[in-house]
């Protein structure tokens, strides 16, 4: 991985900025490192991304021409924000595929936390929520939006959010029991419809942090280690993991939440 991503990504610091961590985060991961005063962020071409370090924000910028706008994790206004205001609630389908619908507040390990946004609505709801995310560079993203939203009118949310940079098998693995009550899975798939490659977000994760190519191990994993339910978001008219089939399923116009029933969620009710 690591000399894959040497050639496709740099790091990238402002002036005025001593960010230990994104030096760590460069050596660790064999990536060139800039400083602002030695090289302008527009002066670096050579990498499609960078990673950019400024006084309040973090983010992946791709530098070919006509690239489309900055990609982040924040959990402070855009597309965040909308989503909590109008999303719908203990409405909407992710809060009735973790169980919401059923008057109770399960545990959850988001085992492919991303950038991190359905892991923020499902603690907007009340949930605890433990992120894995195998990339250390979107973890990186993930760890700053958590730190800049303890200072903003989110920080009840964030507060029921943690983190881990690891392999989400590697860490289920570990684990002498299960982890949580709810485990959900967006595992990133092989796209057919080229139409999706438009996403600047999608087009990211594919280059920076590949494809999901052992799906059915990590769905194995996640059946061992979850207490009641295994939740895998798919693309609506996407394959099944390979492996245990579904409990049952929940439709939406774009995206289908596959459920793995190990145990009736209402009996969190009598845990509590």
């Amino acid at each position: 991985m690591n000399s894959h991503l040497s050639n496709l990504l740099c790091i990238h610091i402002a002036n005025g900025i001593e960010y230990c961590e994104a030096e760590l985060l460069a050596n660790r991961l064999k990536l060139s490192f800039f400083k602002e005063a030695d090289r302008t962020l527009s002066d670096i071409s050579e990498f499609p991304y960078v990673l950019s370090y400024t006084h309040n924000s973090l983010n992946i910028i791709q530098t070919t021409k006509g690239a489309p706008g900055p990609v982040n994790a924040s959990f402070v206004g855009g597309k965040t924000a909308h989503r909590l205001n109008f999303g719908g609630g203990k409405g909407q389908m992710i809060a009735k595929a973790v169980g919401l619908n059923k008057g109770v507040q399960p545990t959850i390990l988001d085992a492919t936390a991303g950038l991190g946004r359905d892991a923020f609505v499902m603690a907007s709801l009340g949930c605890d929520v433990l992120m894995l995310e195998r990339s250390p560079v979107v973890s990186a993203l993930l760890a700053f939006a958590l730190e800049e939203a303890k200072s903003s009118v989110v920080f009840d949310i964030v507060s029921r959010m943690s983190l881990i940079n690891e392999n989400a098998i590697d860490w289920l693995d570990s684990q002498a029991e299960s982890v949580a009550d709810v485990i959900y899975l967006d595992p990133m798939y092989p796209h057919r419809d080229k139409s999706s490659l438009v996403k600047k977000e999608m087009r990211l994760f594919q280059d920076i942090v590949g494809e999901d190519m052992d799906d059915a191990r990590l769905l194995e994993a996640a059946l061992d280690k979850a207490a009641y339910r295994v939740v895998v978001k798919r693309p609506r008219k996407g394959d099944i993991i390979d492996g245990v089939q579904p409990s049952f399923q929940l439709l939406g116009k774009s995206c289908r939440y596959d459920l793995y029933t190990l145990k009736r969620i209402e009996d969190i009710k009598a845990r509590i």
